[in-house]
């Protein structure tokens, strides 16, 4: 037994698994947790789009819920959950108050998707023509807010061991307050390979990644400015094709296809075409987290050219399925993805090397319930957990008596405009 009934989820937005690998990771964690025979909640402040998940067919119940008003206290009360998970530090910035005076028992789990602050301060190092450094990441405001939300927590969901890694050594956080959570992939057997086409049936470059997701419409400008035009030199008939959900103006008008450039936007089987693309392009120049689509690629047989930052976190020691690059050479990066379209033997070499990091190190289903008992202990010696993290339960009381009363503020001061538009 687990030793708990019911979690409440407070989304950041709702889950759209084929949009993003936030959406994806969500899913996964909502069947971890339902399979511990807990009941799900999942509520959000955000608006549905048409391409939201249905939770309650799944067996999730659902609810909106606004930011600032106190009609959430009472809802929590009635609740009462076990446990509830935040997605994202600022869901836990504007609801974990409201959760600790309410539901003081109930176990507090951040859900971080990727260290906001880490790809915040890349982005603008990148923007600023600067180099990064672990003394930006330590002097950012978003640093603060971010590594106060862990503290405040009584456990942190990481999915990149990279960030394990840094949040333990530079942030100096207790172990005992994180959980390496990776996105997690079915087995890939040989019979699955041979389902896949083949080197010669297959054509094309390919990108994927949500357009308004900074980093990913960051490397579209890159591609179509820096790489795109020197790999079309060597390779003049060959089209790189760009899928992603919400594609803006700005996307959209990139589209050439006297280039090869071409914007295709949402794609209805993200890997039906991943598995007919030679090669996936990702020239991520900041970011964090672990990048699904590149593990997409390698679950369809697809080899990669990326940075160190797209490959952070998820080929460990292992050979990269393809080839890492700096973005600040673009004709290497070029001739590189050339290499790799034009070359069997190595495209071989890569494809089989996808499958292997896949299968190497994210279909470890003891993680997810191993996290099941970790829940479960922590929840039976919670008490003794928030006195040893005195750092959180410090931040966790100024938290309340300040966000606390600023949200009031702003609750009475939306009911006397209500009351003024009457």
């Amino acid at each position: 037994m687990s030793g708990f009934q019911s979690v409440l989820i407070i989304g950041k937005v709702w889950p759209e698994p084929d949009s993003s690998a936030a959406g994806k990771r969500m899913m996964q964690l909502i069947k971890i947790l339902q399979s511990s025979g807990a009941k799900v909640t999942f509520v959000t402040a955000a608006a549905q789009s048409e391409y939201s998940l249905n939770l309650k067919n799944l067996g999730v119940s659902t609810a909106e819920v606004r930011i600032n008003d106190s009609g959430f206290d009472a809802y929590l009360s009635e609740l009462d959950p076990d446990i509830v998970l935040f997605d994202r530090f600022m869901t836990e910035e504007q609801f974990g108050w409201r959760v600790g005076e309410h539901c003081p028992g109930a176990l507090r789990v951040l859900n971080t998707e990727d260290l906001h602050c880490l790809r915040s301060v890349r982005q603008q190092a990148v923007e600023r023509n600067a180099v990064y450094s672990d003394d930006l990441l330590l002097s950012s405001d978003m640093s603060k807010r971010e590594i106060a939300s862990i503290y405040r927590s009584d456990l942190t969901l990481i999915i990149s061991e990279a960030e394990i890694k840094l949040l333990k050594d530079l942030f100096k956080i207790p172990s005992g307050l994180l959980y390496y959570l990776p996105i997690f992939s079915d087995p890939i057997d040989n019979e699955t390979v041979k389902k896949f086409p083949a080197f010669t049936e297959r054509n094309h470059f390919i990108h994927i990644g949500n357009f308004r997701h900074p980093p990913n419409l960051d490397s579209v400008l890159y591609m179509k400015n820096e790489v795109w035009p020197l790999i079309r030199e060597q390779l003049p008939d060959v089209e790189l094709h760009l899928y992603g959900a919400y594609p803006s103006g700005k996307v959209t008008s990139l589209h050439d296809t006297s280039e090869g450039f071409i914007i295709k936007g949402r794609a209805d089987h993200a890997k039906g075409v991943m598995q007919q693309a030679r090669v996936c392009l990702a020239p991520l120049r900041f970011g964090a987290g672990l990048k699904g689509k590149l593990l997409e690629a390698m679950e369809c047989g697809t080899p990669s050219i990326t940075t160190e930052i797209g490959s952070e976190g998820i080929n460990g020691s292992l050979e990269w399925s393809g080839y890492i690059s700096n973005y600040d050479e673009p004709l290497v990066f070029a001739n590189r993805a050339v290499e790799l379209y034009s070359n069997m033997k190595i495209w071989n070499i890569c494809s089989k090397q996808g499958f292997r990091i896949i299968n190497e190190r994210f279909t470890d289903l003891k993680l997810m319930d191993v996290l099941i008992d970790r829940l479960s202990e922590l929840r039976k010696k919670l008490e003794v957990h928030r006195n040893q993290n005195f750092t959180g339960s410090m931040l966790m009381h100024h938290t309340t008596a300040s966000t606390k009363y600023m949200s009031r503020w702003i609750e009475a001061k939306n009911r006397d405009q209500n009351k003024a538009k009457e």
